[in-house]
């Protein structure tokens, strides 16, 4: 693999004008070959013909100047990010506080590398970063050797005390890293006649060597984090619902839950709520949206506004089910509330639920009323290229629903020349064919009386692509074409 397109064709504005800045930070003469050869790989990205930059910088055929510039580039660009990242983050800054402190022990100033390691310390020791305290720890028993200010036996002691608590993390670091390697392979559990909990329960065993481990906590919240991502990535909704219950279950009843995991029990019942949801237990999700809101009090309703979007959307699905009236009022009072107007992308959220019920009310007019607003916003342009595919998608339905034929023209042109990359990629392969099918449907003059395009609307129904809509898709385009052709 040739590493150096693959990292500079990566790189973000910020990176690049850093680098920019590190290259030239003496004073520049003439044009530098190892730019040229930056900005030669970083626009032809992700292709790269070394045969025309090697003419164009050495007009030769011999590649060894070309290579030994290249292995400078990519040096100096190490350099660069390791100077621009050196304080992106606490384990950055105890590195290269170690650094420093081993730079000046080197030089023979003990006192300052003495300064430097201390600072590391500090800075491990707050955030418990107990592998950068057993090296510190290392680093003050050697440093004892050049000043009489360290007592070695003190670190002695410390290090021994960490590295009991450092085996036990280690410990549990590892059955979770075997736990999600056996999901992983297990893939479908229904099919392997596995259950996730049996699973869980065999792994802990396998690998936990000690009781302390097995009942600690701190491995129970680092499991329950690991696999309902994992189940969640997987859409395993049932094995997610199942597993939930019961481990919300046993936190609340061993009290588990307290003020600094908070966070964790709020996101546990938002989980839990999609996962019955999806599973249409809609009474039984509800119950649990009761039992988030009383969450949200506790603590002096310390995480109420970080989570109150999570509530209103958690009503809002079950009752687009249950009740669209009462979901449709709810949305009304979450984009009147202070605390979600305070977020731009919430709003947007809002407002395209308040679109889609609509639709499904065939209130056409007011869905598009609601799905336009969102497009004003500043936060609009925030969501990635995909989402806006499928809005203009949306949008698209809404017009021809609206039977706006002419403004249709212009937008089927706009769209497909807009999001043409988007559209040649398979995971959007709904999108392109529901632009495809709108298209020939403007054109026709009536879906039922076009033989050739009932045939293809029921070729894509009867296909995967349409018949089982994904989760992330803004309205089910089949259940949209069935009605079309019904």
């Amino acid at each position: 693999m040739n590493i150096l397109p693959e990292v500079i064709g990566n790189m973000n504005k910020e990176e690049i004008r850093n680098f920019k800045l590190f290259i030239n930070r003496t004073e520049k003469a003439t044009e530098r070959k190892d730019e040229v050869l930056f900005d030669f790989i970083r626009k032809q990205f992700p292709e790269y013909n070394e045969d025309k930059i090697l003419k164009k910088l050495y007009n030769s055929e011999d590649k060894n100047a070309l290579y030994r510039l290249k292995n400078r580039l990519f040096e100096d660009i190490g350099k660069s990010l390791t100077l621009h990242y050196y304080d992106a983050n606490e384990y950055n800054i105890i590195l290269n506080y170690l650094f420093l402190s081993r730079l000046f022990q080197s030089k023979g100033q003990a006192p300052t590398a003495y300064y430097y390691l201390n600072k590391a310390f500090r800075k491990a020791n707050e955030s418990e970063h107990l592998d950068w305290l057993d090296i510190i720890y290392g680093e003050f028993i050697k440093l004892s050797h050049e000043t009489l200010e360290i007592n070695p036996e003190e670190y002695i002691q410390k290090r021994k005390d960490n590295r009991s608590k450092l085996n036990k993390v280690q410990e549990i670091d590892d059955i979770l890293a075997a736990l999600i390697y056996r999901i992983k392979v297990s893939q479908n559990f229904a099919k392997q006649n596995t259950e996730i909990l049996d699973l869980l329960q065999k792994t802990v065993n396998d690998f936990a060597k000690s009781k302390d481990v097995k009942n600690s906590p701190v491995l129970r919240f680092k499991i329950y984090q690991s696999v309902s991502r994992i189940l969640l990535q997987q859409q395993d909704y049932k094995s997610l619902e199942k597993y939930l219950l019961k481990t919300f279950d046993e936190f609340s009843k061993e009290k588990l839950f307290n003020k600094n995991n908070h966070d964790t029990k709020l996101q546990m019942l938002t989980y839990l709520i999609n996962s019955l949801f999806k599973n249409q237990k809609i009474d039984l999700s509800l119950t649990y949206v009761n039992k988030l809101k009383s969450a949200m009090e506790e603590f002096n309703k310390q995480l109420y506004d970080k989570y109150l979007f999570y509530y209103y959307n958690s009503l809002v699905i079950n009752y687009s089910v249950k009740n669209i009236d009462r979901a449709i009022e709810i949305l009304h009072e979450a984009k009147d509330n202070a605390s979600i107007k305070k977020l731009p992308v919430y709003n947007v959220f809002v407002y395209l639920n308040l679109a889609v019920l609509n639709f499904d009310k065939k209130n056409f007019k007011e869905s598009l009323k609601n799905l336009v607003k969102p497009m004003m916003q500043d936060a609009f342009k925030h969501l990635d290229e995909a989402w806006h595919l499928k809005l203009a998608v949306f949008e698209l339905m809404i017009r021809y629903e609206l039977n706006d034929f002419d403004y249709l023209e212009h937008k089927l042109l706009r769209v497909k020349k807009e999001y043409s990359v988007l559209l040649k990629k398979e995971e959007y392969a709904r999108q392109k064919q529901m632009i495809f099918l709108i298209d020939k449907m403007v054109k026709s003059d009536g879906i039922k009386k076009n033989k050739q395009l009932l045939k293809e609307i029921n070729t894509l129904l009867d296909g995967i692509l349409l018949s089982s809509s994904s989760d992330t898709d803004i309205i089910n385009y089949s259940d949209w074409l069935k009605m079309k052709v019904s």
